[in-house]
């Protein structure tokens, strides 16, 4: 096994120092000069028709700057969405607790919450739908009357349908000696980041935009903050995102909310920076949280205990609007189709509108909820088939040079081991005292790529200065991950440095090459791709200068040294016969001669 400096050991993450003394800028201590306080107004109601907004009172409220509705907007009826249902200011009805009505841009965030107590909103209260299948009865209330093109909806459950199957379904299912079947729920749950969340938005003199925010996909953010500016007139303007340190994220800094929506517009009409933050109440308030689910599954066994078949059915609470969100059940593919080694299965999944809180990315991305289904049906299984719980897995377990339902296919898989692991940690076979119970599930997940946008690429840019110092510009987002630490690694690997010689560059789209982002655990798996490339094209052409000049260097260095031995000169002009490492460039046949190795950074030099 190939032997590491750095790669498979523990350092220091680059990002600890500056968290651990109070340097790290999060949104919340970041300001801007003449910057104001943007305040949202929200719902009183779940479901009901905005009968007129009464501005008159916050406008004339000293230190507010400007007030904004959906009648005044600079984008006019913009929206925003997995399917462009969401304009960030409601205009018509509003169809959750939570929603925008209206906002406000102040000097001070005190006289800009006084200001939103001052709008008045007279509401004809709708009958509410929290439930999503009575969400989906006739005669349901409709969430939606029309979609973003003005054509009718006559349905509350999405236009997005789900639904994988492979293999003889009929057939295995009558094979099956044991059959289980029953329906499983999910709540929601709320991603709660150390880090709360906030936004400054900022024009400058020439119409360009600038936003601070922390998000896991700042090109992404780009791209969409264009559709706005396209809205409000400044097609050709440019568009910079720059990100503090983040403060935690598991998917709900995937999305683009109204919240930054609105800074971006109070920031248009006041001609001043506008900066939104969220406490931790409106945080639970006005950021989404996880999708609840309803699963129903069957699965079955042959008498060995071998899996037969395997068909569910989720039922998504989509709640009153879209994110990326509504696309989950293409994560739930996965444990649904390749969890455990199944000859057949049929999956079909749906998202329908409720009254309820919409719901976004989080982290598994619908595939916690698909397993919680599948695990658990498996242990009934296990019960009614009179087989011990972790034997029945083991019979099952995937394993490498497979390819599953799905199409994945396995290259390696640990399985089985980790099974046996945790069967001798738990001492599984032993008896357990009275009323203490034992479980074990595994999951499986995709990582690496999620082609949600034209491009899974990341872009990176490595520089080398004079002494040796390396600065990495990447896309990446760190939202904690340590993927900056993992670069360094890598960098430092191939170029023979220390990971402290190297300088990640991130968070900004004026300087950083494009990422689409960090999530699907990607991010390493990527920029370390682009590292390994990056520092591979500089290996080479540091040990082509070495060729060079290292002749004449060692002929320097020891010009004085009466043990010379020149024997190996010749060696020096094949960059074959030179390696780098602890900064040095030296022999590779002969790491420990201390005459033929030169600092990278005279060579360099």
């Amino acid at each position: 096994m190939q032997s590491y400096n750095f790669i498979g050991k523990r350092i220091p993450k680059q990002d600890a120092p500056d968290k651990i003394m109070g340097r790290a800028t999060f949104i919340n201590e970041t300001s801007l000069p003449g910057m104001l306080y943007g305040c949202i107004k929200r719902s009183e109601h779940a479901h009901a028709i905005i009968k007129n907004i009464d501005i008159s009172k916050a406008e004339r409220l000293p230190g507010v700057k400007a007030v904004l509705t959906a009648k005044n907007s600079p984008a006019g009826n913009f929206r925003i969405g997995f399917i462009q249902d969401n304009p960030p200011i409601k205009h018509g009805k509003v169809r959750q607790f939570r929603d925008e009505v209206a906002a406000v841009a102040a000097v001070d965030p005190e006289i800009a919450a006084e200001a939103c107590e001052l709008i008045e909103v007279e509401y004809e209260a709708l009958p509410g739908v929290f439930d999503p299948f009575e969400a989906q009865a006739e005669g349901a209330p409709l969430i939606h009357e029309h979609d973003f093109k003005g054509n009718p909806i006559k349905s509350n459950r999405l236009p997005v349908n789900w639904h994988i199957k492979d293999g003889d379904l009929d057939y295995f299912r009558k094979k099956s000696h044991y059959i289980v079947e029953n329906t499983y729920r999910t709540g929601w749950a709320h991603h709660c980041c150390m880090g709360t969340t906030g936004i400054i938005a900022d024009f400058d003199g020439r119409h360009n935009l600038t936003v601070h925010l922390p998000t896991q996909i700042p090109y992404l953010v780009q791209n969409d903050l264009h559709k706005l500016m396209v809205a409000m007139g400044l097609k050709d303007k440019n568009i910079r995102v720059k990100s503090p340190t983040i403060g935690g994220a598991f998917g709900n800094k995937l999305d683009m909310h109204c919240y930054e929506y609105i800074a971006v517009l109070l920031a248009r009409m006041a001609g001043k920076p506008v900066k939104i933050m969220f406490d931790r109440e409106e945080e639970f308030v006005g950021m989404a949280p996880r999708q609840p689910t309803v699963i129903t599954i069957a699965q079955g066994c042959d008498e060995n205990g071998h899996l037969t078949f395997r068909q569910a059915r989720a039922v998504l609470d989509n709640g009153a609007y879209t994110s990326w969100g509504a696309t989950v059940p293409s994560v739930m593919y996965v444990p649904m189709t390749s969890l455990y080694q199944v000859p057949a299965v049929d999956f079909q999944a749906y998202c329908v509108y409720t009254n309820n809180i919409y719901s976004q990315a989080f982290r598994g991305y619908g595939n916690p909820q698909a397993t919680f289904a599948i695990e658990s049906n498996l242990d009934e299984l296990a019960v009614k088939a009179g087989i011990d719980p972790l034997e029945l897995r083991l019979l099952n377990i995937n394993k490498a040079n497979q390819t599953s339902p799905m199409g994945l296919k396995i290259s390696s898989c640990g399985l089985g081991e980790c099974f046996q692991a945790v069967q001798k940690k738990l001492a599984w076979d032993k008896p357990r005292q009275p009323n203490r119970g034992m479980g074990l599930a595994a999951l499986i997940h995709v990582g690496g790529a999620a082609r949600i946008y034209k491009s899974d690429g990341h872009g990176m840019i490595l520089k080398m200065d004079d002494f040796g110092k390396v600065s990495i510009l990447t896309g990446a987002a760190e939202i904690g991950q340590g993927s900056e630490t993992s670069i360094a690694q890598t960098v430092a690997e191939i170029l023979g440095i220390h990971p402290d010689d190297v300088t990640v560059i991130r968070h900004d789209t004026a300087v950083c090459p494009w990422d689409v982002g960090t999530h699907a655990s990607r991010q390493m798996f990527l920029s370390c791709k682009a590292a390994i490339i990056c520092a591979s094209q500089a290996r080479e052409t540091i040990l082509g200068y070495a060729v060079d000049c290292m002749e004449k260097e060692i002929l320097k260095k020891n010009r004085k040294n009466d043990n010379f031995d020149c024997q190996w000169l010749p060696l020096l002009h094949d960059p074959a016969n030179l390696d780098l490492g602890g900064r040095h460039v030296f022999l590779k046949d002969h790491p420990n001669n201390e005459d033929y190795r030169i600092a990278i950074d005279v060579i360099l030099r």
